[in-house]
């Protein structure tokens, strides 16, 4: 056997010399186990030392890992810090749309930061019992604070680096008291750490006001990849990651044994100084959960689970573990200026979806400086909270939807369980269940307490018929529980359906083909697609029809600037409906067209958008969605 592997290896190095491959290369293929490594020389050889020395091994405790979070599905996220004191101000000057940024908006002196704000705060009527109190009625099962944000303030005491809550009029640890009322509920707790923007540290990037330091908005030597252009700032950098980041995370994992550790922007720093401190994080505790902007680079996320964008409106399909992470209101830390507080009947929906595409939903709140979570804050927390109680099991410990999105809302999984969730009650009583296969058992309305059996029939090979009230028992979101034999499979593409509002049909649901296109980040307004940039270039829904259907058919889309004309075509089954593009006020101001009425069959359909005119140079518009509602 020996001598049958040394031919083996003999014989691979023969084929890789005559296939053009090195020796490092073909080592580089055996390591890893996904996307190759790229960028630069420095960054690739951290990404192969974490591979051979500690990521693989990780990799193969994930599952196990990740396990509590899976289950969630729904957690409370807290932006809390001295910022929160000014809310939104310093003397006379509103900060941008983030409070928590405000030492950056402002370009307040760290001098001045500490002499006016972080000496000043207090936090007199901090409860880390009501707060957990507030969180575990919700229906949230973990909670991740702030621990340290990018004005690189510690809201713990921290002998790592003593810059901490110390410094304050506030008397104790809030890190310590609401660690143990979370686990006091049950509810698992971690930190969110700024691990690579410091507007503290002096060799940190991020302060351009008081230090000659890049990764600021002077974008002071050079753009994001300062490091590769000037050394001698990457060595200020590693000085920051050793006497300031990884001692103080170290510090938080010994005292506090957190369970996940949640970090932002790693971009700011080098991809071997962010992989060097989840290296620091892993080694210090194994079990960890880490969140997937970490560190980012040479191909690949180096946490244990994507993060999309901020404040979702709407989500597009997403490979593997995500979580989104909205906000109450648009600020994240405290904004007294800030009222666009959202509805509960808005998070309600949006859990839902993210769970249905395999998601978690981190919501996030912003306390006061005084320690208390505002009023419309507590209001949605306790609407979402009344509607978990009756529905939670929807949600937790369920997951990603084989079918489709659906005419009436979505879906989610729990082992041979289907929860319909359903926004837009049909006005006949007849929620069809487009797509599903397999043998549906048994139906009844999760909020009834009595669970009374509904009526189901099959309606073809592809659809169920569940028989439900007339009325809804939640207008926002009434779960139906559908028992299956077996396997839940499913037929892709939409059913239309006549006895709803309407057939949303979302841009980021289209089958795409262009090789510009590019989304929107899914938050209010910017939920699109964009980068239509010639005929060929297309979005494209499949659709079915079980019955003689007549559609008047909408567009929603906005355009980046006064430049962005054009016209397009849509093709609804043989019917081609066509438009011009007209310049909208901002490219989050949406317009509303009308493009006809069709006259459909019973069948399988594709509805096609493509461009027939663009600009030179540019792109045709943002789509957001096509809308068929049923012609009166």
């Amino acid at each position: 056997m020996p001598h049958m592997r040394t031919s083996i290896l003999v014989i691979s190095l023969v084929l890789a010399v005559l296939s053009g491959q090195t020796r490092a290369q073909q080592e580089q293929a055996e390591d890893n186990q996904g996307p190759p490594l790229r960028g630069s020389d420095r960054d690739v050889a951290a990404g192969r030392r974490a591979l051979k020395e500690w990521w693989t091994p990780a990799s193969r405790t994930r599952d196990e890992r990740l396990q509590w979070w899976r289950d969630a599905r729904f957690g409370c996220f807290i932006h809390w810090g001295v910022y929160a004191d000014p809310a939104g101000e310093f003397e006379g000057k509103r900060s941008g749309s983030y409070s928590e940024h405000i030492m950056r908006s402002n370009q307040i002196p760290l001098k001045v930061y500490k002499e006016k704000i972080v000496a000043n705060f207090n936090a007199e009527k901090f409860d880390a019992n009501q707060w957990a109190n507030l969180f575990q009625g919700a229906g949230m099962k973990y909670v991740i604070i702030t621990a340290k944000h990018h004005d690189g303030f510690a809201m713990w005491p921290s002998d790592a680096y003593p810059y901490d809550i110390r410094q304050t009029k506030f008397q104790g640890d809030p890190m310590r008291e609401l660690a143990d009322a979370c686990r006091e509920r049950g509810l698992k707790f971690g930190f969110y750490y700024s691990h690579a923007f410091d507007w503290e540290h002096p060799d940190a990037p991020g302060n351009d006001w008081d230090y000659d330091q890049p990764g600021g908005d002077k974008k002071l030597h050079g753009q994001e990849a300062w490091y590769d252009e000037h050394p001698e700032m990457l060595e200020r950098a590693k000085t920051y990651v050793d006497k300031k980041a990884i001692p103080q995370l170290q510090e938080l994992i010994k005292n506090y044994q957190p369970d996940i550790l949640w970090f932002d922007t790693s971009g700011k720093l080098p991809f071997s100084e962010q992989i060097r401190i989840v290296e620091a994080c892993r080694r210090a505790d194994a079990n960890v959960v880490i969140n997937g902007r970490a560190a980012r680079g040479v191909g690949r996320n180096w946490g244990d689970y994507n993060n999309t964008a901020d404040n979702p409106a709407e989500v597009r399909p997403t490979e593997g573990d995500w979580e989104s992470i909205p906000t109450v209101n648009n600020s994240y830390g405290y904004h007294q200026f800030d009222k666009n507080f959202k509805t509960p009947e808005f998070f309600i929906q949006l859990i839902a979806k993210v769970t249905a595409k395999g998601g978690n939903t981190l919501l996030n709140c912003g306390p006061t400086g005084a320690g208390e979570i505002d009023p419309d804050t507590t209001r949605i927390f306790k609407g979402i909270g009344r509607w978990m109680k009756v529905n939670g099991e929807s949600i937790q410990r369920a997951g990603r939807t084989p079918l489709d999105r659906q005419a009436w809302g979505d879906s989610t999984v729990k082992r041979n369980t289907l929860y319909l969730h359903v926004f837009d009650w049909p006005s006949d009583g007849q929620l069809v269940v487009g797509g599903l296969r397999g043998d549906a058992t048994s139906a009844y309305l999760l909020a009834d307490p009595d669970k009374e059996a509904l009526k189901i029939r099959r309606l073809n090979d592809d659809d169920v018929v569940v028989t439900v009230p007339r009325e809804p028992l939640d207008k926002t979101d009434t779960v139906v529980v559908l028992r299956i034999t077996g396997d839940i499979k499913a037929k892709p593409g939409r059913l239309l359906a006549t006895n709803v509002k309407s057939n949303c049909l979302l841009a980021f649901d289209a089958i795409t083909k262009g090789d510009h296109l590019r989304y929107g980040d899914g938050k209010s307004a910017r939920y699109y697609v964009a980068g239509l940039e010639k005929p060929s270039d297309s979005l494209t829904w499949p659709v079915r029809l079980n019955d003689p259907a007549k559609f008047d058919v909408t567009l929603k889309y906005s355009t980046a600037n006064a430049n962005q004309t054009g016209a397009y075509k849509l093709k609804v089954d043989q019917k081609i409906l066509e438009g011009t593009v007209k310049p909208t006020k901002s490219a989050t101001t949406m317009e509303e067209v009308k493009l006809g009425t069709v006259q459909l069959y019973p069948g399988e359909y594709e509805i096609v958008l493509q461009p027939t005119k663009v600009p030179d140079g540019g792109d045709l518009m943002n789509v957001f969605e096509i809308n068929l509602t049923p012609a009166k």
